[in-house]
């Protein structure tokens, strides 16, 4: 098995980095990339980027030297695969907009539709263009450890569950797409393929391609990629060796970069808030939505160091609140926080609300070199109001 070892050099460019940026560092993101052409070489599987996930155009000679392609959500991703990636473009949506149909046909070599009623009302046009088609499949086990994040979950609208599959609508039909994990191990992969096999099995052998869509944290320290291997090679085996498909988002970005900010301000009201040029709400939602805590370099639970903080983003929202951190030594005005693993679901899902700075983008290249890629500024927020 290939290790990912991942050792940051960022505090070697920390003086250079004007914040709020987005660093990738280029020689973490190759980790992961060699984690992942590893299981490719090993198992056969195909890998595509998906782009609601990790979206780092300048990343891309890298990123599709060791990547079959992307997979799209709607016509923009998938006009962005095409144009940037220029490899495999696979488009899925939970439902297709007539004028937007016709393009996504034109560019895509792989279209998901959700259900039987898309299918029939695009069936025409994507036999036409041939394209190879598929649905969406949903497969009735839930996995995911958080509700929102659960495709598979009471009363969800994403895929076809078993009841409702048209066996005598399937004619053009070459591929079955499934997508039920959340940053989970091999083991949950495994339940939910049990399930969809249980129900759907009796279609694979029509097929070309199968899709395990994505969610498979294949990059993190603990994951048994050595079981993804097998657990592949069997499933082709068993299935007369159909192609598969995998889409990790996040596994391609993790760990690969961080967010610098800087402490604006500490106020005081009960406990010391240190104010950042940064924000939870507009740069980091997903510390709000999912929820999680986010890591932050030589800091320690709200009591384990020293010097208790909460820090805070700059923006009129009051819950724009990162969270509670300890540190060995008191935070000061202009001082730099490094907010770990930031590069998956940060840049794709930022705003400008409150009329906030999006951060700057820069990557920090394997010779040690460091280059801002993108620096955004009034323009964008006038752009978007």
């Amino acid at each position: 098995m290939i290790k990912n070892q991942k050792i940051s050099k960022l505090e070697n460019v920390l003086e250079k980095i004007q914040t709020p940026t987005y660093v990738c560092e280029e020689e973490l993101l190759e980790e992961n990339l060699k984690r992942l052409s590893y299981v490719k070489e090993q198992s056969g599987v195909k890998i595509l980027l998906a782009l609601k996930g990790f979206a780092l155009q300048d990343s891309f000679y890298l990123v599709s030297k060791y990547l079959d392609g992307c997979c799209a959500s709607g016509l923009y991703e998938a006009k962005f695969a095409y144009e940037k990636f220029k490899k495999e473009v696979h488009t899925y949506s939970p439902a297709f907009k007539d004028e937007d149909i016709d393009e996504i046909l034109e560019i895509s070599h792989h279209v998901v539709f959700n259900s039987f009623s898309q299918w029939k009302k695009f069936r025409q046009k994507a036999l036409n263009k041939k394209v190879s088609c598929g649905l969406r499949i949903n497969p009735e086990v839930s996995s995911s450890p958080v509700e929102m994040y659960d495709p598979s979950g009471k009363f969800s609208r994403l895929g076809i569950t078993k009841a409702n599959f048209e066996e005598n609508e399937i004619d053009g039909i070459e591929g079955l797409h499934f997508h039920a994990l959340c940053e989970q191990n091999v083991d949950a992969l495994e339940r939910v393929l049990k399930g969809f096999e249980e129900k759907f099995s009796v279609f694979i052998p029509k097929m070309k391609w199968i899709n395990f869509g994505g969610g498979h944290h294949i990059t993190r320290e603990d994951y048994d990629i050595d079981r993804l291997v097998c657990v592949i090679k069997e499933f082709k085996k068993r299935c007369n060796n159909v192609e598969v498909y995998l889409e990790p988002g996040e596994a391609v970005g993790w760990q690969s970069g961080s967010l610098v900010a800087s402490v604006l301000d500490v106020v005081e009201n009960g406990m010391k808030i240190a104010i950042l040029d940064t924000s939870a709400e507009a740069h980091m939602p997903d510390t709000i939505l999912m929820p999680y805590r986010a890591n932050v370099r030589y800091s320690g639970l709200p009591n384990e160091k020293k010097y208790r903080y909460r820090l805070a983003g700059n923006t009129c929202l009051a819950g724009d609140i990162i969270g509670d951190y300890s540190f060995d030594e008191p935070l000061c005005v202009g001082q730099k926080i490094i907010f770990e693993d930031m590069m998956h679901y940060t840049i794709v899902k930022n705003t400008t609300f409150n009329g906030i700075k999006l951060p700057d983008i820069a990557m920090l290249k394997k010779d040690g070199s460091y280059k801002v890629l993108k620096h955004f500024g009034y323009k964008e927020y006038e752009r978007r109001n």
